[in-house]
């Protein structure tokens, strides 16, 4: 690959060597006061939907604490995709708007599903559309590799994410902190500055009864792209979040929490540009480097809110009944100027709407040898779409039910060996509605996903396993289709294999976990041009996937802790073939080659702190000609201050070297989507 062979890499390196840190590759957190100062963290996941040391759990799981995700400045679910190997999620140009891609497996992007799933507080997140969370005050992330549809169901065909926000308890604490920064390159004539102010706040209304948590952010970002037509600068951003937590504990068995969260954007254009392709079929001369022409300024403004109510009982020492209720909901409304040119050729203006409510009940059972868990899950989705371009109008609402029963069992064969077993029947209901055509289309899809683990104890630290497990993702709808054959298209689905190691060494001041996997896709959902004129989603592809995942993390002494990781995918059609050719052999879509990232982090007994992080994706590309990609890239980002009781004071640096990684050619060919330039600044936090 020749990483280390380019200059910015090679001082990338050294900075490393000196100043360096990694956050919690594994969820270790370095402040933990019940560990020892020269050992690592013993962290809890819940992974399997029950609490469990993360080292025990049969399948490959990176999770990261609250300090480790301040320690790396994790702020969105791109900068947490750095850290976990297999993972990337793409960009597509607005906020809230992120594909993700995981071991491979990702999305057809027109679909706008998901192929890794996202809960926050087990609120399922369903759509690329607001596939995003503000990382504010949270106790723990986890992130499972894998399909996970056994135990989470639909849109994690190949893994998911677990966001879990800190609880309000008896402690009284707070802070507060400002983060202002500049950009590192922009074609505006001012330097682009970001500001973020964010507060917490967690207290006891009634001492060991009923608790209080708040925490709200502010996030601006000047823009950087030039508007050659207006003067003004381009993709400008402004963010607010909110959240406010209740919790109530009338006995000691149960704990209730009601959780309200509402998440505004307030931006200017998409963070994009015509390509050289589109823009010679406009028959307009190639577009300037971040600098577009477009003759109105463009506002892409959406809105999130989420309510859900959390119910645990324990009904004894080994029962415990668990209930989740959900609402989301997600406005868009972007009015865009497509062709990003001052002759008008392509103008929109939207309203994308989308609901989804959510029950999960579930029965856990654990008596400290065989555990079990068992539960029903149901949602019901709406949404509506109206847009308004130049030469057409489109007004469609569509709505879906989607059921399911699940269960999941670990069971102790022997001191050494472990067996766990999983399976879930899921049904989904989807129809759609074009007020416009009166075009009314209705389908249903159903799967049962298995899953079977063998875990092998060769050592009270070291555990190997071996599991097989199905994934899965429903079918749709093509709206568009003239054809009846191609009106709906089918499930995919995928058998993945998996052998992986945990091991921990040299009393508990080494982790290193290891994982292997063959995945096999049948039916899978891609773009298959079936005419000269007429491209629609089909299930008229084949592939393999091949990997290797390693995950690092070293006690080094008590103040410094080194980590690494490396995944490596190989996915290709194994058969697929269309109008314009035949792709067997070639890499699908979004599958970057590789992910990796190698950091350190040192905390002096003074105060002091330092940390650098080295992050790189291998070349990905955007099309299954294999014709348009995103190369190969690195980027470096640093972090030294000094740390008090209650006060912090950082400088910090993301893509401290300005790395481009632009994606050329997405969308078909018709598109450039420029990367985040490079961010000093500094962070000031004051905690009580």
């Amino acid at each position: 690959m020749n990483l280390f062979f380019k200059p910015k890499i090679f001082l990338g390196t050294a900075i490393l060597l000196f100043s360096v840190s990694l956050p919690a590759f594994s969820g270790q957190t370095l402040k933990d006061q019940s560990e020892t100062p020269e050992t690592l963290e013993t962290i809890t996941v819940t992974a399997q939907k029950q609490e469990e040391n993360i080292q025990d759990v049969p399948m490959a799981v990176t999770a990261f604490t609250a300090q480790g995700i301040e320690d790396a400045k994790i702020e969105s679910i791109s900068d947490l995709a750095g850290f976990v190997p297999s993972l990337a999620v793409f960009y597509q140009g607005g906020s809230g708007m992120n594909a993700p891609s995981m071991r491979g497996i990702s999305a057809p992007w027109q679909t706008m599903d998901l192929s890794t799933g996202l809960f926050i507080d087990g609120v399922p997140v369903q759509s690329v559309l607001g596939f995003d969370s503000t990382f504010l005050d949270i106790e723990r992330v986890e992130v499972l590799r894998g399909p996970q549809g056994t135990l989470y169901g639909k849109n994690t065909e190949a893994g998911a994410i677990n966001i879990i926000t800190r609880q309000p308890d008896n402690d009284f604490r707070g802070s507060l902190s400002v983060n202002i920064g500049t950009l590192l390159s922009s074609e505006t004539d001012d330097d682009p500055l970001t500001q973020t102010y964010t507060v917490k706040l967690s207290s006891p209304i009634q001492k060991d009864k009923l608790f209080l948590g708040i925490a709200a952010k502010f996030h601006q970002k000047d823009g950087f792209i030039e508007n050659t037509a207006t003067g003004e600068d381009e993709a400008d951003r402004e963010h607010w979040f909110g959240r406010a937590h209740l919790r109530w504990t009338p006995t000691d068995q149960l704990d209730i929490s009601f959780v309200a969260s509402q998440t505004q954007y307030n931006d200017g254009a998409y963070q994009m540009n015509l390509s050289e392709y589109e823009a010679s079929q406009y028959g307009l001369p190639a577009p300037e480097y971040r600098k577009v022409s477009s003759n109105f300024n463009a506002e892409n403004d959406s809105s999130q809110e989420t309510q859900s109510l959390k119910i645990d009982y324990e009904i004894n020492d080994v029962f415990q009944l668990t209930s989740v209720t959900s609402r989301r909901v997600y406005e868009h409304s972007p009015t865009n100027d497509w062709d990003f040119n001052s002759v008008t050729f392509s103008h929109s203006d939207k309203v994308t709407e989308s609901e989804t409510v959510s029950q999960e009940l579930r029965l856990n059972y654990d008596n400290g040898g065989m555990k079990w868990i068992a539960g029903v899950y149901g949602d019901k989705d709406e949404g509506e779409d109206r847009a308004t371009t130049l030469t057409r109008v489109r007004h469609s609402e569509d709505e879906g039910n989607t059921y399911a029963v699940f269960t999941n069992m670990t069971y102790p064969l022997s001191q050494r060996f472990s067996l766990t077993g999983g399976l879930r029947y899921e049904t989904t209901e989807k129809e759609y509605q074009n007020h416009i055509s009166a075009e009314h289309l209705d389908d249903s899809w159903d799967a049962i996903t298995p899953k079977l683990a063998l875990e092998y104890r060769i050592l009270p630290g070291i555990m190997t396993y071996i599991s097989a497990s199905k994934g899965y993702r429903a079918g749709g709808f093509n709206s568009s289709a003239t054809d009846p054959e191609y009106t709906t298209y089918d499930e995919e689905e995928l058998w993945s294999y998996e052998i992986g190691a945990k091991n921990i060494f040299f009393n508990n001041r080494l982790i290193v976990n290891a994982s292997i996997y063959l995945m096999d896709i049948s039916d899978m959902q891609v773009s298959q041009k079936v005419t000269p004129t007429a491209s629609y989603l089909t299930n008229a592809a084949e592939a393999t996937a091949k990997g290797v995942e390693l995950e690092l993390t070293g006690k080094i002494t008590s103040g410094l802790t080194i980590m690494a990781g490396i995944g490596y995918t190989h996915l290709e059609f194994d058969e697929f073939k269309d109008e314009d050719g035949d792709y067997e052999g070639n890499k699908t879509p979004y599958s970057p080659e590789y992910t990796f990232n190698i950091g350190a982090q040192y905390r002096w007994e003074n105060g002091l702190y330092a940390r650098a992080d080295l992050i790189g994706y291998g070349e990905m590309y955007f099309d299954k000609s294999n014709e348009y990609k995103r190369d190969a890239y690195q980027i470096v980002n640093a972090k030294i201050g000094y740390e008090t009781e209650h006060f912090d004071v950082y400088l910090y640096g993301k893509n401290i070297f300005d790395e481009k990684y632009d994606s050329y050619g997405c969308y078909n060919g018709f598109n450039t989507i420029y990367s985040d330039p490079g961010e000093v600044g500094i962070q000031v936090t004051y905690r009580f």
